[in-house]
């Protein structure tokens, strides 16, 4: 658990060198699709052949698409690391324990020497009610810094959804230019007078139009599946933190009691 913290830890504080690298495999993918897709399918995916290849419309969306899953990545991990402290058995979970002031101080020792203290939801949630307790003595205070504490950690999570929200913006209008490009260029290539008398000239021209529209499906396609996937990662986070939040309610908020 400890080594799968530190890695988790490890990809929020990098994830600019892994998105560098996923960059480096949607490179190298667009190149193995290159060579292994047959010469028609590679024109749709790919534009293979079109003007400006390989730096395609196409390939920097399969680049952009792979970005967004190494930002998924980080983001299922990460939830997945919250969802695991809820089976960590912080608080007492009985129906009986109740906790006073100098019960406090041991659990808060041993939140706060595991690795997660400062990484996860549930830990500082419960040193932060822990505190509040200790120096106020008023279980209404901590419950109140409880609440405030997790509409601050909903705001974190909505936060570190931004990038996916660009990227999954980006696809979808990288493929709208390309589509744009692909009409421009038909239409200059349908007005060069050195096109006039082709007898195919309509075949070609709509054949470049297929082109980029395909394009735009392609990007509605995989801007789809990144929405999709980051759906379900944010719920996720969300669902563990709402988790977190009841947890520290039921076994730490309302088990504290104050001598008369």
């Amino acid at each position: 658990m400890a080594g799968e913290n530190i890695e988790t830890g490890g990809l929020e504080r990098h994830r600019q060198l892994i998105a560098a690298g996923c960059a480096l495999v949607g490179v190298v993918v667009v190149t193995g699709l290159h060579f292994v897709l047959p010469e028609e399918l590679a024109k749709v995916l790919l534009d293979r052949g079109g003007i400006g290849y390989p730096f395609s419309v196409q390939n920097c969306i399969w680049v952009v698409f792979a970005v967004g899953c190494g930002e998924l990545f980080v983001r299922f991990r990460a939830g997945r690391a919250e969802q695991d402290q809820l089976r960590r058995n912080y608080l007492p979970e009985d129906e009986r324990t109740v906790l006073q002031a100098q019960d406090l101080g041991e659990i808060y020792r041993q939140v706060r020497s595991t690795s997660f203290a400062s990484n996860c939801f549930l830990p500082r949630l419960i040193q932060r009610t822990i505190l509040q307790f200790q120096s106020s003595r008023s279980i209404d205070q901590a419950s109140s810094l409880l609440n405030t504490s997790m509409e601050m950690y909903l705001h974190e999570v909505d936060l570190r959804y931004n990038m996916l929200r660009y990227l999954t913006w980006l696809v979808p209008s990288l493929g709208f230019i390309g589509t744009v490009i692909g009409m421009g260029r038909a239409l200059a290539f349908a007005g060069d007078p050195a096109n006039a008398q082709n007898a195919l000239l309509l075949n070609e021209v709509t054949r470049r139009l297929a082109i980029s529209f395909d394009g735009t499906f392609l990007a509605l396609l995989l801007a789809a599946l990144l929405v999709f996937l980051t759906n379900i990662a944010q719920s996720r986070e969300e669902h563990a933190l709402n988790r977190a939040g009841q947890y520290c309610l039921d076994n730490l908020v309302n088990r504290l009691f104050v001598a008369a």
